[in-house]
């Protein structure tokens, strides 16, 4: 009978979970002194242990590249040279997303639940490269971003001390949004309804017109001219008088 194949375990959940992290933060010197206390000296092996472990684990996470390069430092010496070879691509990352999302406005015609999906990408895109923004800056970016027609929903947010998280936040939005739609949808029925009742009403008036000028064309000048050779007398009965 064959053996049942291995388990795979994940290495990096694992070493969490035994709480060996604290080596990331943590110098563990290659050589204990001399003059270390027993305690010091009962503890050293155990760390060096979690150190070692703990490059293991980053060593896997490489490329074979980097995995060259870093396999016979300890876990800080790993951690200094990856900062040292990325952090200026960084912060030129951050530079960049940082530009467009103080830049960020909402187009003319565009729907807001797109455009704040955009901006909270961005936001949390800084948080991953170490630069987290203070939520209320972050949702004060959301709202200056936004169309005039916003400017009521911006007035009693602030007006009333409203707090969001962005999630809430969108789905006000939202929902300000339909609002703002329906709205304007019933202003321009009206606004067509007037147009339509003045337009109809100037071509009433512009017919009136025609027909009396064509009236007046068609009267002859001076009235009706009567042929008096044949109007009969009412008097004696004969024509011509």
């Amino acid at each position: 009978m064959d053996a049942a194949p291995p388990i795979a375990v994940d290495a990096t959940a694992l070493w969490k979970e035994e709480k060996k992290s604290y080596v990331l933060g943590t110098s563990i010197p290659l050589v204990l002194v001399i003059d270390a206390n027993a305690e010091d000296k009962e503890a050293y092996p155990y760390h060096k242990d979690d150190n070692d472990q703990a490059a293991c684990v980053m060593l896997a996470s490489m490329t074979p590249e980097l995995q060259k390069q870093h396999e016979h430092m300890d876990v800080q010496s790993m951690i200094l040279h990856l900062k040292e070879m990325f952090d200026k691509k960084g912060r030129t990352e951050i530079y960049e997303i940082s530009k467009e999302l103080f830049r960020c406005k909402m187009a003319e015609s565009s729907f807001v639940r797109p455009h704040v999906l955009k901006m909270i990408g961005l936001i949390e895109r800084l948080g991953q490269l170490g630069l987290a923004m203070d939520h209320e800056l972050s949702i004060d970016l959301v709202l200056q971003s936004l169309l005039d027609s916003f400017s009521q929903f911006m007035l009693n947010f602030y007006m009333n001390r409203l707090e969001a998280t962005f999630l809430e936040l969108l789905n006000m939005l939202d929902m300000t949004e339909r609002s703002i739609k329906k709205d304007n949808g019933s202003l321009l029925l009206v606004s067509f309804s007037k147009a339509h009742t003045k337009q109809q009403k100037g071509k009433a008036q512009k017919r009136k017109k025609v027909k009396s000028k064509n009236e007046k064309a068609l009267k002859p000048k001076g009235g009706v001219k009567k042929d008096k050779e044949k109007d009969i007398c009412y008097h004696c009965g004969k024509l011509g008088h």
